[in-house]
């Protein structure tokens, strides 16, 4: 039986850099600087992706330091979802941070989809952006109880769980579930000193949208928030750094907005 780890005075024995981090989806837009940002920090990481090995070369061609890897893994099949987490491990030397990136965000309005693209856009959101969380979660986590140093788990909600998606229902409610299930890890995990968090950004700029920043529709966009702009991917992925720290125990459980004020909730 591993015994929880503990520390004195209620600090975290938590490293904040030279950590081993897995990040889901890492291949271009936040995946990518997600990366970026940990290797920045001094992290070694492995820079997931599915179907996209000449831009996930790219992203780990970019990363400063050393020690970085990519593992290729369809994250809808439940083994190999394990043998991500396994391969990470290895190549990394042990996992301390896990980082749910990895989504689809198809459109599948109800009132003109087809009910068998319903289903379909409905299964793939689901063991997407929800079961393959929830298993490489499963895995990364044992694998930190049996090291017992303690870990972080950091989940990319999405700001669409709390104001709805008429156009993406499927994307919004898996969205709200990862919520929900980063708060269960975190009561779950907190006496092995893992603290499990989820971000929810509002919409933010990478390459794959740039093109709706243009015209009406990115005037729209920009509008809102009072700030009159979009976030960037470099904002959220430094709050994903923030909550992979020593210093973000304490916040174990909560889901962080990153709107600009664009949508507010009690």
């Amino acid at each position: 039986m591993t015994t929880p780890p503990t520390s004195e005075g209620g600090g975290s024995p938590f490293p904040d850099t030279g950590r081993g981090v897995l990040v889901t989806g890492a291949a271009r837009g936040l995946g990518r600087e997600l990366a970026l940002t940990f290797a920045r920090n001094g992290d070694r990481v492995a820079v997931h992706h599915h179907s996209r090995p000449e831009e996930a070369a790219a992203t780990l061609a970019a990363l400063p330091g050393q020690g970085h890897v990519a593992l290729r893994a369809d994250l809808t099949e439940p083994e190999r979802a394990r043998a991500l987490v396994a391969e990470a491990a290895t190549a990394l030397g042990g996992v301390d941070v896990l980082v749910n990136n990895a989504a689809v965000n198809l459109p599948h309005p109800p009132a003109t989809t087809g009910f068998e693209e319903w289903v379909a856009a409905w299964r793939q959101h689901v063991d997407v952006n929800l079961l393959a969380a929830a298993h490489v979660s499963h895995q990364v986590a044992g694998r930190m109880i049996e090291r017992g140093r303690g870990g972080r788990i950091v989940n990319v909600g999405s700001r669409g769980a709390h104001r709805g998606e008429p156009d993406h229902p499927a994307y919004g409610a898996t969205k709200a579930a990862l919520h929900a299930l980063g708060q269960s890890l975190a009561v779950a995990l907190a006496p092995y000193r893992i603290a499990v968090t989820s971000v929810a950004p509002g919409f933010f700029a990478t390459e794959r949208v740039a093109p709706r920043l243009e015209g009406a529709e990115g005037e729209a966009l920009r509008a809102q928030s009072p700030f009159g702009r979009v976030g960037t991917a470099r904002e959220v992925a430094e709050a994903v750094l923030w909550l992979a720290s020593s210093a973000a125990e304490w916040s174990s459980g909560t889901v962080v907005d990153l709107n600009g004020a664009s949508h507010l909730r009690s």
